[in-house]
């Protein structure tokens, strides 16, 4: 089976470039026929020197080893840059692959593992393929084509020279195989631990500022100490048994530099060969060392490799829990959202409940006692006594574990829903779940009248767009930045949102247009705010989703961002995440949560006129206060 799986990789990453693969074997070949050579050269050299011969013969033979010589060098120098571009070309391909398995992961994957972690299972393990890739093959087969070439050129000087050393090579390839996966174990937890060690320091670097203002540096320190100990201990327990191979090479050719020699030295008293010949023995050993030890060196490499190519074909086996094979489209235009019976979650494996509960699970405790002791509110009201307002769903039991309980929701093409309830009631698992990041546990959530779990990831989030606080800004270009390095958005389109959001005359300040470079660091709030909302308008998407976009802005810039959620949710459906009285006064229906179930839900402007409502008493005592 692992010969099946690294035949399978070299298949599907040296497939493509087969041509770079052949030249490189090529030229490899050509190099064993040049080493072959020079040897020759070097013993007609010196029984001809030894004989007396004209000066002119032998310049013509120094002439010709010199050319011989470059011609190797050149031929090696080739190799190398060959080899080099086939294995960085096949590695790009294969980092680009499990990027993109990665992409395609569910939420609990990337859950359970930091950023540190993936990037050296990425870029890390797929480093260490890199000569797996561009010549382990060839080189072996070159190696072992060497080793033929020379044993067949001792067996025709003198036959017993041949027997002898043709055994030697014999008995060290045989203890050179033996010992070639001495070290692939202890490789694996070399590389296990480095990858802990990168998720350690990568949250501990993202969280700086939080250990020092807090003063959990020496408690960090102690910590890393306890995570980069494995490191050292299994790169040392690795690197000694990979040693095993380098000091079993030395040792086996000692004895075979002694044999030739040997035998060499005795050829040459019984009159049997000349001293030209007894040189050609003992160069041919030492280019027979360059065979075996390459295999050597190989072999250790392909430790390396191997104890890779298991955590590579590990994390490519890793499927995700969403299912990925719909064919279903959603319609054009602003798509209605339909929650049927919705509850959701979190499994042990998600790493438990989303940032946003898990920070609150201690205020969520005092909420499910009872909704009147929250914040002092009044009970939830039954809007059904109210005109078209949709019933009240109940209260989970303080021992429901679930996220989301039993929503239920229809929401119609182009209208904008304002999403309230404090911190963790559910509000962030809501929208993770029209994203897909999860499928509910129970229930299902529809688009223009179709299951998420009907269509494509990619069809969904084409139509779906998300709008946060915090916005991600890339160091690249503008461009870049608004299409998401998608080269096919025409810079007509790009010209347009930035008009919609209100960045014309910005875009034109800038010295060079789409391709000034940005950076997350040189733009105000605002900007990448309104950079944020552009993104939207270039997807024209079918929903979306504005978690508190507005929040933490100055009063003008502020206003100019409300002017571009207006034009945003022109004609499309929306719902506003917010804890602030201004940001639902564009709303056209209000839905409360509480405790992961709706606690109201009804026309923006029957629940504020209705004085016993919860939506009324928010706007009486103040959102901001009472949604914290």
């Amino acid at each position: 089976m692992a010969k099946q799986s690294y035949i399978e990789l070299l298949r599907t990453y040296l497939g493509p470039l087969r041509w770079r693969v052949a030249l490189l074997a090529l030229l490899l070949f050509s190099l064993i026929g040049l080493q072959l050579a020079s040897p020759q050269i070097v013993r007609a050299f010196v029984d001809r020197a030894v004989a007396g011969e004209a000066v002119s013969t032998l310049l013509v033979l120094a002439g010709a080893f010199i050319a011989v010589a470059l011609v190797t060098q050149t031929v090696s120098l080739g190799v190398s840059y060959l080899s080099a571009w086939v294995g960085w070309s096949a590695t790009n391909a294969m980092r680009a692959d499990l990027a993109l398995h990665c992409l395609g992961l569910d939420m609990p994957f990337h859950k359970s593992r930091t950023p540190g972690v993936l990037i050296e299972r990425i870029d890390g393990d797929v480093t260490k393929l890199a000569k797996f890739f561009s010549d382990f093959v060839l080189r072996i087969i070159g190696s072992v084509l060497l080793l033929v070439g020379i044993l067949v050129v001792l067996w025709f000087e003198d036959w017993r020279v041949g027997l002898a050393l043709t055994l030697f090579s014999l008995v060290a390839a045989a203890v050179l195989v033996s010992l070639r996966n001495v070290a692939v174990a202890s490789s694996v937890d070399e590389q296990e631990s480095s990858a802990n060690l990168y998720g350690f320091v990568e949250e501990r670097l993202e969280g700086l500022d939080d250990l020092r203002a807090n003063g959990a540096g020496a408690y960090t320190m102690r910590r890393m100490m306890g995570v980069a100990q494995p490191v050292f201990l299994s790169a040392r327990g690795a690197m000694m048994r990979r040693s095993v191979l380098w000091t079993t090479t030395m040792g086996l050719f000692a004895v075979g530099y002694t044999l030739a020699l040997g035998m060499g030295a005795w050829l040459f008293l019984q009159g049997e060969v000349t001293i030209g010949t007894v040189f050609l023995i003992f160069q041919y050993t030492t280019l027979l060392e360059e065979p075996i030890e390459e295999v050597a060196s190989q072999l250790r490499e392909f430790q390396a490799a191997a104890a890779s190519i298991v955590r590579v074909r590990e994390l490519s086996a890793i499927r995700s829990s969403l299912s990925a094979d719909g064919s279903a489209t959603l319609p054009d235009g602003p798509l209605a959202l339909e929650l049927d019976n919705v509850t959701f979650v979190y499994n042990d494996a998600d790493g438990g409940r989303a940032t946003e509960d898990r920070s609150q699970q201690h205020t969520m405790h005092a909420e499910t006692e009872g909704v009147t002791s929250v914040s002092g509110l009044p009970p939830p009201v039954n809007m059904a006594q109210h005109h078209a307002v949709t019933p009240v769903s109940g209260l989970p039991s303080p021992v429901n574990s679930a996220v989301l309980n039993n929503l239920s929701l229809n929401l119609k093409p182009g209208h904008v829903l304002g999403l309230l309830g404090r911190t963790g009631s559910g509000k962030t698992s809501l929208t993770r779940l029209l994203l897909r990041l999860y499928d509910p546990t129970a229930g299902a959530v529809r688009l223009g009248g179709v299951d998420l779990r009907a269509l494509q990831p990619g069809e969904l989030r084409q139509r779906v767009a998300i709008v946060t606080q915090d916005v991600q800004l890339f160091q690249a270009s503008l461009r870049d930045n608004l299409t998401l390095f998608d080269a096919s958005v025409p810079d007509e389109q790009i010209h347009a949102a930035l008009q919609e959001v209100g960045l014309a005359a910005w875009l034109e300040s800038l010295p060079q247009g789409l391709d000034s470079e940005i950076a997350a660091d040189g733009l105000s709030a605002g900007e990448a705010q309104l950079l944020a909302l552009a993104r939207v308008f270039l997807r024209n998407p079918g929903l979306v989703i504005l978690d508190e976009a507005s929040s933490r802005l100055d009063p003008a810039t502020e206003r100019l961002i409300e002017r571009a959620i207006d034009r945003l949710l022109h004609n499309r459906t929306a719902i506003i995440i917010a804890h602030r009285l201004g940001t639902v006064q564009r709303a056209d229906e209000i839905l409360i949560l509480e405790n992961g179930a709706i606690l109201e839900h009804g026309p923006r402007a029957a629940l504020a006129a209705q004085p016993d409502t919860r939506f009324a008493h928010l706007l009486r005592v103040g959102m901001e206060e009472m949604l914290v």
